[in-house]
C-alpha cells in the first residue's frame, strides 16, 4: 500500500474526498490530512507519504511551495494538486518542480482515483528500476573484486599491458596512482595440493591487511601490497609469520621471494625480480625469505669464481676423521653457496667431489654409489645435495675408521690401562701418558681416544677416579681427605667433593650415608 497524505484549507473538501475514495482499491492508504502548506509539512515528516493530493491555494504556504519544500525534504514523494480554473499560472509552475498531475476542481471520485493509479503505476516502475539498478550493482559489488584481481593480475604478468591500460583500469577500479608496491611469491615446498595454496593466500590476506592482489599464478601465490615504508624488519617479521603460521597448520614449508618496493606502473619488472629470485633458492635452501640483496644481482662484490682441492674432504674421510671431514664439507658446500654459480656448474663441482670420494671405496661399493650420481643431477636445493653428502661421508668415513680401528685399538688400550694403574698419581693427564708412557704425540692420542671412546681423555680420567671412589666408599670406612689423596687430587678434598657431586650426583658425605644407591 502506498501512503497518501490529503491537503485542503476547507473542511467539506478534505472530508468529502476523504470520504468518496476507496482507497484500499487503489493499493493507497490515507494516512492523514492537513488544512494548510505549513501543517502539511509537519505531516510529511511524520508520516512519510508516498503521495501528495495538495490544493495550490492555501495560507501560510501555498501547495507551490510546500512541492518545493518537500522535493527537498524528499525528492521522491509524488503530488496530485487541485486548482481552480483561474489557477493556470500556478499548474503551468508546478510543471516546471515536475509535477505532472493536476485536477480542477470541482473534481470527483473518478478523476481523483484516474490520477492515483498513474501516480501508483509511476511509483512501481520506479520500483521495478531501482530494484533493476539495485540488483546490477549488488551483482557488480560481488564481481568487481574479482574482475579487479584478474585486471592487476593480468597487469604484473601479462607484457601487452601498457600506461595507458593502467590508466583506464586505475580510474575504473579507483586505485590509487602513486601506489608504491611489493610483490611477494611464495613456493611450497614437497608435494602439496591446490587447497594449501589458497591456505598461504587466505593467511597472507589476514596478516598483511587486504593487499591489492591475493592470487594463484601456477604454482605459486602472489602477492602485491602497498609498500609500507616503515623498513624491512616490520615488513620481514610479518612475512615469517605467514610461513610459520601455515607450517604450524600444514606441517609445510613455503619459500618466498620479496621485491624491492617500486611504483606499482612497474610491477610486471617486480615480479621478474620475485621469480629470478625463487632461482635462488637452490643456494639459500627452503624456507627462505629472499630479496635482490641475496641474488648476484644484489651482492655486486661476490666471487665469480670456485676453486676447490679434492683432497681436502678425501683426505679425513680416509683417515676415518668424522669432525674433519664434516668440517671439509661444511666448507665446501659454503663455498659453492658463496659462488653461487650457474646451478647447472655447482652441480658439476658437487659430482667431480661425489666420484673422487667413491674412488676411495673398495670395487663393490664403488657401482652402488655410482647409481645415486642421477639423484644428484635431481636435486632442486644446495641444502638436499648437502644433507646427502653428509649421509655419504658419515658412511664412508665411519668405514674407514673401522678399518683403523684394529691398529689404533692396541695404543687406546695401553693408555686405558696406564690410567687404572695412575688413578693415584696426580701428574696423570693426556701429555703425561702420550710422552712419558707411550712415546707418542698427545694430540694424536687424545683424537685416537675421543674417537674410540667417546670421551675427552680428561673426561675419562675424571670418571674413573670417582668410580673407584665409590668402590672405595663401600668397601671400607675412609675420610674425604683420604680418598682425595688416594686418587689423585692432593691435599684438595674441596675440589674432590666438587668433582664427586658433577659425576655421582651427590656429595661423598652423601654417599657414604647411603652407597648401596646405584653405582656410576
Amino acid at each position: 500500500m502506498y501512503k497518501v497524505l490529503l491537503v485542503d484549507d476547507e473542511r467539506i473538501i478534505l472530508d468529502g474526498i476523504s470520504r468518496m475514495v476507496d482507497w484500499t482499491s487503489l493499493e493507497t492508504e490515507l494516512v492523514g490530512t492537513a488544512r494548510n502548506g505549513v501543517e502539511a509539512f509537519e505531516r510529511i515528516r511524520e508520516t512519510k507519504p508516498d503521495i501528495v493530493i495538495s490544493d495550490i491555494r492555501m495560507p501560510g504556504m501555498d501547495g507551490l511551495e510546500l512541492v518545493e519544500a518537500a522535493r527537498v525534504y524528499d525528492s521522491r514523494i509524488r503530488f496530485v494538486l487541485l486548482s481552480g480554473f483561474g489557477d493556470f499560472d500556478y499548474a503551468a509552475r508546478a510543471m516546471q518542480y515536475g509535477v505532472q498531475h493536476y485536477l480542477l476542481k470541482p473534481t470527483n471520485e473518478d478523476k481523483i482515483g484516474d490520477a492515483l493509479r498513474k501516480v501508483v503505476a509511476e511509483l512501481r516502475r520506479e520500483e521495478s528500476r531501482d530494484t533493476f539498478v539495485r540488483t546490477v550493482k549488488q551483482e557488480l559489488d560481488r564481481v568487481m573484486p574479482h574482475v579487479k584481481e584478474q585486471f592487476l593480475k593480468e597487469f604484473v604478468t601479462n607484457k601487452t599491458y601498457g600506461s595507458r591500460d593502467w590508466n583506464y583500469y586505475r580510474s575504473l577500479f579507483r586505485l590509487d596512482a602513486d601506489y608504491r608496491v611489493r610483490l611477494l611469491l611464495f613456493q611450497l615446498e614437497g608435494e602439496f595440493e591446490f587447497e594449501h595454496l589458497f591456505a598461504v593466500k587466505n593467511i597472507a590476506e589476514e596478516l598483511l591487511d587486504k593487499p591489492l592482489l591475493s592470487t594463484t599464478i601456477g604454482d605459486h601465490v602472489l602477492i602485491v601490497m602497498e609498500d609500507p615504508g616503515d623498513g624491512p624488519e616490520n615488513l620481514f617479521e610479518r612475512i615469517y609469520r605467514i610461513r610459520d603460521t601455515f607450517q604450524h597448520y600444514y606441517k609445510k614449508d613455503a619459500t618466498i621471494a620479496l621485491s624491492e618496493p617500486d611504483h606499482i606502473v612497474n610491477a610486471r619488472s617486480l615480479y621478474r625480480e620475485t621469480l629470478q629470485c625463487l632461482n635462488y633458492r637452490f643456494y639459500l635452501g627452503e624456507g627462505s625469505l629472499i630479496t635482490r640483496k641475496d641474488t648476484a644481482a644484489g651482492q655486486p662484490g661476490r666471487i665469480t669464481d670456485f676453486a676447490f682441492d679434492e683432497e681436502r674432504l678425501n683426505m679425513p674421510v680416509r683417515s676415518g676423521h668424522r669432525e674433519e671431514a664434516s668440517a671439509a664439507l661444511a666448507e665446501f658446500i659454503a663455498g659453492l653457496k658463496e659462488a653461487q654459480l650457474d646451478i647447472d656448474v655447482t652441480k658439476s663441482y658437487v659430482i667431480q667431489q661425489f666420484v673422487s670420494l667413491i674412488r676411495l671405496c673398495e670395487p663393490g661399493t664403488m657401482e652402488d654409489y655410482y647409481k645415486k650420481i642421477p639423484l644428484i643431477v635431481e636435486m632442486t636445493t644446495l641444502q638436499s645435495i648437502q644433507s646427502f653428502l653428509e649421509s655419504v661421508v658419515d658412511e664412508m668415513t665411519e668405514r674407514h675408521y673401522r678399518q683403523n680401528t684394529v691398529k689404533h685399538g692396541a695404543i687406546v688400550r695401553k693408555a686405558i690401562a696406564v690410567i687404572e694403574e695412575q688413578l693415584g698419581n696426580p701428574e696423570l693427564s693426556l701429555n703425561w701418558v702420550a710422552h712419558d708412557m707411550l712415546y707418542m704425540n698427545a694430540d694424536y692420542l687424545g683424537k685416537l681416544f675421543k674417537k674410540e671412546t667417546g670421551e675427552k681423555f680428561s673426561n675419562y680420567v675424571m670418571k674413573a677416579r670417582i668410580r673407584k671412589a665409590m668402590e672405595l666408599i663401600a668397601g671400607g670406612d675412609l675420610k674425604i681427605f683420604e680418598l682425595a689423596e688416594r686418587l689423585g687430587f692432593g691435599d684438595n678434598p674441596q675440589y674432590f667433593s666438587q668433582v664427586f657431586k658433577k659425576v655421582a650426583g651427590c656429595t661423598p658425605s652423601e654417599y657414604m650415608k647411603s652407597f648401596d644407591n646405584s653405582a656410576f
